[in-house]
């Protein structure tokens, strides 16, 4: 494997521990949430969704590593 596989491999499994954590936090109960201003709240829902489409993106780069 190519060292750039290999950081791209370590870029998404990284993104992806990120990811985990800030949706854990964002399908909290909102009693559990700390208080946070709204516009605050829908800038990491908005992170999260660029994360995930980040993420399919490496995914796929990481399926062509095959070819």
């Amino acid at each position: 494997m190519k060292p750039y596989q290999e950081r791209a491999i370590e870029e998404k499994k990284l993104l992806d521990e990120k990811l985990g954590k800030l949706q854990t936090f964002l399908t909290q109960p909102a009693n559990k949430i700390p208080t946070l201003p709204e516009v605050e709240m829908k800038l990491l829902r908005r992170q999260a969704k660029i994360m995930e489409l980040y993420s399919e993106v490496l995914a796929e780069r990481l399926a062509g590593f095959g070819n």
